[in-house]
């Protein structure tokens, strides 16, 4: 499983292909694609991006929405965010990382650890 923060960073670059950095339209799409990658859609969202970088984009505009789709597609086993939230597994780090950070802070912090 890939941390889903991480996969919303490839969408979020992608987003700017096609939408100013910062705009209602970019956090519109960002929001829809990133649902349907929770939906376990990520190659039709890959494929999408496909699409839509045909739209008379040169190869430099349309970069990282290629970037996007190719790690999408490359890693779409470990994209199967429907069945992962399902099964009831964490899809970001963060609580890991939290839990990992106060659970080694708290054991080094002991006197002669």
């Amino acid at each position: 499983m890939l941390d889903f923060v991480h996969v919303l960073e490839y969408v979020c670059q992608a987003a700017f292909c096609f939408f100013a950095p910062g705009s209602e339209s970019a956090e519109a799409w960002v929001r829809e694609q990133g649902l349907r990658i929770l939906q376990g859609q990520a190659s039709d969202v890959a494929a999408g991006l496909r699409s839509a970088t045909g739209q008379k984009l040169s190869s430099s505009e349309r970069e990282q929405a290629d970037k996007c789709a190719d790690y999408l597609l490359k890693y779409r086993a470990y994209l199967r965010y429907d069945r992962y939230l399902q099964l009831g597994y964490p899809i970001a780090t963060g609580v890991i990382s939290g839990a990992c950070r106060h659970l080694v802070k708290d054991r080094m912090d002991i006197t002669g650890a």
